[in-house]
């Protein structure tokens, strides 16, 4: 019998990311079935779960691995925006005040934004620059903000942008406010799955006198694979109560200020 050929960190890591969609996909999956799945034997597939679940990826449990409920989430921004969205309103309630008129204001894509939208649209020369085509869509009926929507590489889950072209375009530009999420915190540091939206949150945060993190207490406590900076990189955060104590004390170890409001149920 001939041995398989070892593969390369790189193959391997692709292989884990694979698990890791398919687990996200299905919730939760039997170890035996994820080895016969992926046709490998049943050691390695304990290994690659071992690893995943150490970053905390996904939970190994007994006889099988389990999607953390938030991290399928953010496998598509359909899923996405009804997630802890009581908390997202809140946060974005808490910053609203913080766009003058006659601002630049720099936002991602990410949907913990999105309640934002009603409330820029009563604003009065309100320059918004992002690379979400769901933002530009929300925003283009508000008469007092215009809107520049970041072309690039459209990924079609995310309902957005990267790539060179969105990073080029930031560094020509100065704003007065971005405001950003992230995926996933842990202990300050933060995290995306896919490179190509880092180097946009980078030149976002770069790009703005003043920047802004809001996330919902469902991002903290995981990580994913890539890490990109710590909260240090923004002016304040801003949090609903109910993320953990000991993630709002890593935040100011870091000599971030950080605000915390009550999650706001969305009017009918």
């Amino acid at each position: 019998m001939t041995a398989r050929t070892r593969l390369s960190a790189a193959a391997v890591e692709e292989r884990r990311q694979a698990v890791l969609r398919y687990v996200a996909d299905h919730g939760e999956t039997r170890i035996d079935d994820l080895a016969r799945h992926f046709d490998v034997s049943l050691m390695t597939m304990h290994r690659d779960l071992d690893d995943l679940a150490g970053r905390h990826l996904l939970r190994k449990e007994r006889g099988r691995a389990v999607a953390f409920p938030a991290l399928t989430m953010e496998t598509a921004t359909r899923f996405r925006e009804t997630n802890a969205l009581a908390a997202k309103n809140a946060l974005c309630a808490a910053v609203a005040d913080r766009i003058r008129p006659g601002s630049t204001v720099l936002m991602d894509d990410s949907t913990t934004l999105f309640p934002l939208v009603p409330r820029l649209a009563g604003l009065d020369q309100v320059h918004v620059v992002t690379n979400s085509v769901g933002l530009a869509q929300r925003l283009g009926s508000a008469p007092g903000v215009s809107v520049t929507l970041l072309g690039g590489h459209y990924r079609g889950d995310f309902n957005s942008c990267t790539g060179p072209t969105v990073t080029r375009a930031l560094s020509q530009i100065r704003a007065d406010l971005a405001l950003m999420s992230a995926t996933a915190v842990l202990e300050g540091q933060l995290f995306h799955p896919l490179n190509d939206y880092v180097e946009v949150k980078l030149a976002m945060a770069a790009s703005a006198d003043q920047a802004l993190l809001l996330v919902d207490h469902s991002k903290f406590g995981k990580t994913a694979t890539y890490a990109y900076g710590t909260v240090a990189d923004y002016h304040a955060v801003v949090t609903d109560t109910v993320t953990p104590d000991t993630e709002l004390a890593a935040i100011r170890d870091l000599g971030v200020p950080v605000e915390t409001v009550e999650p706001e149920e969305p009017s009918l």
